[in-house]
């Protein structure tokens, strides 16, 4: 499973990635995070509020900071 965070690095971006980090440990999930911050590569997945959580290329939310348990629904 393949999980970015797609954000130009703000707290709340920060922030969305512990919370990722948290709920994989918790469920045990083998998963890479990668970061994008690239803004061109951001706005092809059709993101226009950063942060945004895509699992497996598909964009499951934008805008806001999920928390671990929010982000466990996903996964």
């Amino acid at each position: 499973m393949v999980i970015k965070i797609l954000g130009t690095g703000c707290s709340k971006c920060g922030k969305l990635e512990e919370n990722t980090k948290k709920a994989i440990e918790e469920l045990k999930i083998d998963a890479s995070i990668e970061k994008v911050t690239d803004f061109k590569k951001i706005i092809k997945y059709g993101v226009m509020q950063t942060p945004a959580l895509v699992i497996d290329d598909k964009v499951v939310a934008a805008g806001k900071v999920l928390s671990a348990e929010e982000i466990k629904k996903y996964l």
